[in-house]
């Protein structure tokens, strides 16, 4: 059973984090100041460092409850399925909704960078590479010759495409697109990138 100074710290814990999501998800990242985050808790600015590292450590706190609700997103909306291009372009939608409702937290998990000489935690990286998961195994199933590398790299590729035009579109760039266009766009690159060719 937790002490009575470690449930305390759990709770300060959680203060701080929802906290910090609240003003990355208002403000953004560059919003955010250890100050705010402390008096918006209800706590001195020196609690900060009694629940994590420093800011930078709170940031990756706050991104990983971000990948939770990702996984969990993209998990209900690929249930049931079992077409591996359908399953692709669900989780492809999934991922274009969950970026335009959490619009400022999701762009958290590609803004954040450490200090130079501190790396990423490997619980999170694991977080991250966890989620290539999703796309590996459709891809797998559609190409189930291609090498481990291979499969990694193509699931990447396909990512890194969905995601620039998810990127560019929210960021209102000239070259964006909106509403229904982007859904029917990102409808067609799955099916041209993931469509095993034909011979």
């Amino acid at each position: 059973m937790a002490g009575k100074r470690e449930i305390v710290r759990r709770e300060l814990t959680r203060k701080l984090l929802d906290a910090a999501e609240k003003r990355i998800s208002s403000q953004g990242l560059d919003g955010l100041r250890a100050r705010d985050v402390t008096n918006d808790a209800g706590c001195g600015l020196g609690t900060i460092y009694k629940c994590f590292t420093d800011l930078d450590d709170l940031i990756i706190h706050v991104n990983s409850a971000t990948l939770s609700r990702l996984k969990q997103a993209l998990t209900d909306a690929s249930e049931g399925l079992a077409d591996p291009i359908e399953v692709l372009k669900a989780l492809a939608f999934a991922y274009v909704e969950f970026a335009q409702s959490h619009y400022q937290l999701w762009r958290a998990l590609f803004e954040h960078r450490l200090p130079e000489g501190h790396q990423v935690p490997d619980w999170h990286q694991q977080e991250n590479t966890t989620l290539l998961g999703f796309i590996t195994e459709p891809v797998s199933a559609l190409e189930p010759d291609l090498t481990d590398q291979q499969l990694a790299s193509r699931s990447r590729t396909l990512f890194a495409a969905i995601h620039g035009v998810v990127s560019i579109s929210l960021e209102g760039r000239f070259v964006g697109l909106e509403g229904s266009v982007l859904k029917d766009e990102i409808d067609e690159l799955v099916e041209r990138m993931a469509r095993p060719r034909a011979g």
